[in-house]
């Protein structure tokens, strides 16, 4: 993967993007001090060069909770039998295509990966064990941490600090 070369301007952008994906091109144009063509122009490349991954609604658990329930939020660390790339490979693939996984991290040291869950209720968590953990038999250990409060999330990346400076 190449990198990308960015400035300022799309590093403005990027920010303005992160904070409120739905503002039109006009408007974004005139929160970066950008002209609506160029603006256009610079979120094209920026969407192709795969900076931006997609742009989605962040949906509130706490104002859907009447309406679906609260359900149930965990971190699950696991640890797999053996480590080798084919093996984290295999269970990575195994992870992305299921909904109730938000989130796969593979991590070191300690687990080898470490998962955000989200299911309806504690048989819905249990039948995705079962379904994911239990049968396979290169998981060696599942440790499960269940949230009962959500204190901060923020989706942001930290784009002003990660700038190296020259």
């Amino acid at each position: 993967m190449e990198p990308i070369d960015i400035d300022e301007a799309d590093l403005r952008l990027l920010e303005l993007l992160q904070t409120d994906a739905a503002r039109s091109n006009q408007a974004l144009a005139e929160a970066a001090h950008l002209s609506p063509p160029t603006t256009l122009r610079r979120l094209k490349r920026l969407r192709a060069s795969g900076l931006i991954e997609r742009e989605v609604a962040i949906l509130s658990p706490d104002r859907l909770a009447p309406v679906l329930g609260h359900g149930l939020s965990a971190i699950v660390e696991i640890t797999l039998e053996r480590q080798g790339a084919e093996s984290l490979d295999a269970f990575e693939a195994r992870m992305a295509p299921e909904p109730a996984v938000q989130q796969c991290y593979r991590v070191s040291p300690g687990p080898d990966f470490v998962l955000v869950v989200h299911c309806a209720d504690m048989p819905a968590y249990l039948a995705l064990t079962q379904r994911l953990f239990t049968s396979d038999a290169n998981v060696r250990n599942v440790k499960a941490f269940f949230a009962t409060r959500r204190s901060k999330f923020e989706p942001r990346l930290p784009l002003n600090s990660a700038r190296p400076t020259p």
